[in-house]
C-alpha cells in the first residue's frame, strides 16, 4: 500500500533482510514512522562536506578527504566547525519499490548538530533511492557545540515510502476540517500547513534561546544534565519582535499547536526563500500520534531551530517561517508518538533539548 511504513513494517524490513545491521537492532529504535540509525565505530575528520556522486562509492571520497580518523569506542569529541563522516551500523538492500529519506533527530537539531545521511553513488544528501543496497553514512558537522560521541548513539533517523502519498491542499484542508490539525492559530494551507513564530508568549516575555559561541562540550548520553544558562542566552521581549544575528543559532517555537493524526505522518519543510535571510528547522519528522488526542497529547506546538544568514532580520510575531507537509501512512502504527513511548517533546511548548536541565 502507498504511504509512510509504520513500525511494524519497518521491524518486518529487518526481518526479510531489506535492513541489516552488525549489531541488533534496540529498545525504541524503531518508532512509529521511522528507524533511527546508529553510530559505528570510527569518525573520519574530512575537508569538506561531499556527495559520493554517481558510480563512487563513499569511502572512496573519504580517502580522497580524510584528514585523520578518531576511534569512537571509548568516546570521542567531535569540534565545533569541522566535518566528519561516521559509518553506521545500519545498511540496506531495499526492493524496486520502496525509497527512503533520512533526518536529523529532534535532539540533534536543537543542538544545531547538522546531520545528513549519504550513501554510495548519492547525488542528494538524505534521499535513498528505491532499489539501494549499500551501506550509510552520517555527515557531521557540529555548528554551536563540540560534542562527545560513542558508537550506537542516534544522531539521525530514516523515513520509508513506497510511492508518493503526500496530501495535496486540497486533501489537506479536508483532513483539517475533520482532525483540526493546528490549534491557537489560522489554518494557513499552501504546499502544506503554515507554521508562525510566537514572539508574545501567553506568560512570560521568554520568546527564544541564542546559542553562545564559547562553550564546553556536550556529551549526549548525559539526559537532564547542563545547566541551560552555560550554552544559551535566554531572549525576552514583550514587543512581539526580534532581530536575528547573522550566524547565531536560535531556538523558537511556534504560534500553532499541531496534531498529527495516526493515519498520517508529517514532515517540516523550509518555507519561502523570500521571506528572510533565515532558515528554519534542521529536523523534520512528526510521528504519527503527535500532540494527538488519541496518543494523549493536546497538542504539541513545534521547536523551531532557526540560523540567520547574511543580515540581520526582524522576526514578528505570527510570521509564517515553515509549513508541515502531510503523508498518509501505509499502516496505522502499532505505537503512536507519545503513547507509551519515551516520547521526550509530546506537549511541549519552547524547550531546548533532553541534554538541558528544565
Amino acid at each position: 500500500m502507498t504511504g509512510v511504513l509504520a513500525s511494524q513494517q519497518i521491524e518486518a524490513l529487518f526481518q526479510n533482510g531489506a535492513i541489516a545491521a552488525d549489531v541488533a537492532p534496540v529498545a525504541g529504535q524503531v518508532q512509529p514512522a521511522s528507524l533511527d540509525l546508529r553510530l559505528g565505530n570510527v569518525a573520519y575528520r574530512v575537508r569538506a562536506s561531499f556527495l559520493a556522486g554517481t558510480g563512487r562509492p563513499v569511502a572512496e571520497r573519504i580517502e580522497e578527504f580524510e584528514m585523520h580518523r578518531i576511534d569512537l569506542t571509548q568516546g570521542a569529541v567531535l569540534e565545533k566547525g569541522c566535518v566528519y563522516v561516521v559509518p553506521l551500523m545500519e545498511r540496506l538492500a531495499l526492493p524496486d519499490y520502496l525509497h527512503a529519506i533520512a533526518n536529523a533527530k529532534s535532539s540533534t537539531g536543537r543542538l544545531d548538530l547538522l546531520t545528513r545521511t549519504i550513501t554510495d553513488g548519492g547525488t542528494e544528501f538524505d534521499r535513498i533511492a528505491a532499489g539501494y543496497a549499500g551501506p550509510l553514512y552520517a555527515e557531521i558537522c557540529p555548528r554551536s557545540f563540540s560534542v562527545l560521541v560513542r558508537p550506537g548513539m542516534r544522531l539521525n533517523q530514516i523515513r520509508f515510502r513506497e510511492g508518493r502519498a503526500v496530501l495535496d491542499d486540497a486533501a489537506l484542508t479536508d483532513l483539517h476540517a475533520r482532525e483540526e490539525l493546528v490549534t491557537g492559530g489560522a489554518a494557513v494551507i499552501g504546499e502544506g500547513l503554515g507554521f508562525s513564530v510566537d514572539l508574545q508568549p501567553a506568560e512570560g516575555t521568554l520568546v527564544a534561546y541564542r546559542a553562545k559561541p564559547h562553550t564546553g562540550v556536550i556529551d549526549l548520553d548525559r539526559i537532564g544534565h547542563y545547566d541551560p544558562a552555560e550554552f544559551w542566552d535566554a531572549l525576552h521581549t514583550d514587543r512581539g519582535r526580534l532581530i536575528l544575528d547573522p550566524d547565531a543559532f536560535y531556538i523558537l517555537v511556534s504560534r500553532e499547536a499541531v496534531h498529527i493524526p495516526p493515519r498520517y505522518a508529517a514532515e517540516m519543510a523550509p518555507y519561502l526563500a523570500m521571506v528572510g535571510e533565515f532558515r528554519v528547522h534542521y529536523a523534520g519528522f512528526f510521528d504519527p500520534g503527535f500532540g494527538h488526542a488519541q496518543a494523549g497529547g493536546k497538542g504539541s506546538r513545534g521547536v523551531l531551530e532557526v540560523r540567520c544568514h547574511e543580515a540581520p532580520f526582524v522576526l514578528e510575531h505570527g510570521q509564517v517561517v515553515g509549513r508541515l507537509v502531510y503523508e498518509q501512512m501505509s499502516e496505522v502504527p502499532q505505537q503512536l508518538y507519545g503513547a507509551g513511548l519515551a516520547s521526550n517533546y509530546q506537549g511541549q511548548g519552547l524547550k531546548l533539548s533532553k541534554h538541558f536541565r528544565a
